[in-house]
């Protein structure tokens, strides 16, 4: 029996409690050099759903497995019709004032890098340079047989072409781009092969039962080396994938800081926890150290 990924984590009684004090995080903003690590939450604003928040897509939704997405064809056929039609809405996100205003820390020197645990491509759309994706990105598709990279845009295209007419109403949008069809909605969707030879194509993200790449742990972890602090913005931080960059900060002796509504399986490592909205914290922060949130977003 295949094991499935552990996808919950219910925080013990211990964890310290939320606050609303941002003065923590002030601090460390305006002595620069902080890593900032975000996860889902720093995107519901935009639209975006989280895995685990109240009212999170786990609640109704288990994302696709490596493992089952490799294995089966009904699978990839059923992953690939709630994919498309999900990428329909997810495709026009744009940033939020959070994204906005991590990229206008970044602009000002306040920050050493950007890690994110999401695959929308919203920080980068915001204008914030040099983001590792830690789990890859929903803009890119990889063929698992000859390892060529295409634009989702265009398979978007070709699954048009494919599927005329298909357009079942979703009961929703999922943080990973799926949308929530029932086995009948999807019917007998087509996918598509890769036009180079044939195989099979995967969106370019780290599905669950998948190992993220190891040289993109390895740079992750040369940025949390060289930050003097960790800022972790809207992630549970339940999955190892960001929780380990959480633990090597904190035997580092940097401080860690948590943005997050919601305790956290990393907050028995942190300073502090602000259980703020996100958009409202950063914007105030961002206030308070004299900096505009402005910016052109970019596609």
């Amino acid at each position: 029996m295949r094991m499935r990924p552990t996808l919950s984590w219910t925080p013990p009684g211990d964890l310290p409690p939320g606050t609303t004090d941002l003065e923590p995080v002030a601090d460390a903003l305006s002595a620069g050099g902080v890593l900032v690590l975000s996860g889902a939450g720093i995107s519901t604003e935009s639209g975006i759903p989280d895995y685990r928040g109240e009212g999170g897509s786990l609640s109704r939704h288990t994302p696709m497995t490596y493992q089952d997405f490799t294995a089966e064809a009904q699978a990839r056929r059923r992953y690939w019709a709630r994919s498309h039609l999900g990428w329909r809405t997810f495709g026009r996100a744009r940033p939020n004032a959070g994204h906005r205003a991590v990229a206008a820390f970044g602009r000002h020197g306040l920050l050493s890098g950007v890690i994110t645990q999401n695959v929308d491509r919203l920080h980068h759309a915001a204008g914030s340079e040099d983001v590792v994706e830690l789990h890859g990105s929903l803009a890119r598709v990889v063929c698992l047989t000859c390892g060529a990279f295409s634009s989702r845009h265009e398979l978007a295209r070709r699954l048009e072409e494919a599927n005329v007419g298909f357009a079942p109403v979703a009961a929703g949008i999922n943080p990973d781009g799926d949308a929530d069809l029932d086995d009948d909605q999807v019917g007998d969707f087509h996918v598509v092969p890769c036009t180079i030879c044939g195989g099979i194509l995967k969106p370019d993200v780290v599905f669950f039962g998948e190992n993220v790449p190891p040289q993109r742990v390895e740079r992750c972890r040369e940025l949390v080396a060289e930050a003097t602090s960790l800022l972790v913005l809207g992630s549970s931080l339940t999955v190892m994938s960001g929780l380990r960059f959480v633990r090597q900060a904190a035997e580092a002796g940097k401080p860690v800081l948590i943005i997050n509504r919601d305790p956290t399986r990393g907050d028995r490592h942190a300073l502090a926890r602000a259980a703020l909205p996100l958009g409202t914290a950063l914007t105030t922060l961002a206030a308070r150290l004299g900096i505009p949130v402005v910016g052109q977003a970019r596609s």
